[in-house]
């Protein structure tokens, strides 16, 4: 009896760590489910938030692996999170794409353009299709 439960107890103690194996860390899970590593909400440093747009804007359509992207619906809860922050004074949108996905462009613009706080986008490299209404939906650009 004894050594069915120091057999049950072991398993059940490698188990655990196999679970603690498979479970990203947080900064990890940030990362994959919003592509940056600090959200709004938790940056402390700055008055200014930092929101980047590079690559191909990804929406509806899942675009292959090794394309650069950036995806819509990491985008959205951002800025929602700028807006509600009452520590963010203000946005900096910094652009380097290609275009991508009207339709989640276009939902990207009507967010920046509908925000209450000062916004500035700056296009570094290439600002082209659905990136232009992006950065024209700022304040200044």
């Amino acid at each position: 009896m004894d050594n069915d439960i120091n057999k049950f107890s072991s398993e059940n103690q490698e188990g655990q760590q196999g679970d603690k194996e498979n479970k990203p860390s947080g900064l990890l899970e940030k990362i994959q489910q919003l592509g940056q590593t600090n959200v709004p909400q938790l940056s402390q440093d700055s008055k200014i938030h930092c929101l980047t747009i590079v690559g191909q804007i990804e929406g509806h359509m899942q675009l292959p692996p090794h394309n650069k992207t950036t995806k819509y619906e990491h985008l959205i809860p951002q800025l929602v999170a700028i807006e509600q922050n009452q520590n963010i004074e203000g946005l900096l949108v910094i652009l380097n794409t290609v275009g991508g996905d009207v339709e989640a462009g276009l939902a990207i613009s009507e967010m920046l353009a509908s925000l209450s706080k000062p916004t500035v986008s700056i296009v570094l490299g290439g600002g082209h299709s659905i990136g232009v209404p992006i950065a024209v939906s700022c304040d200044y650009s």
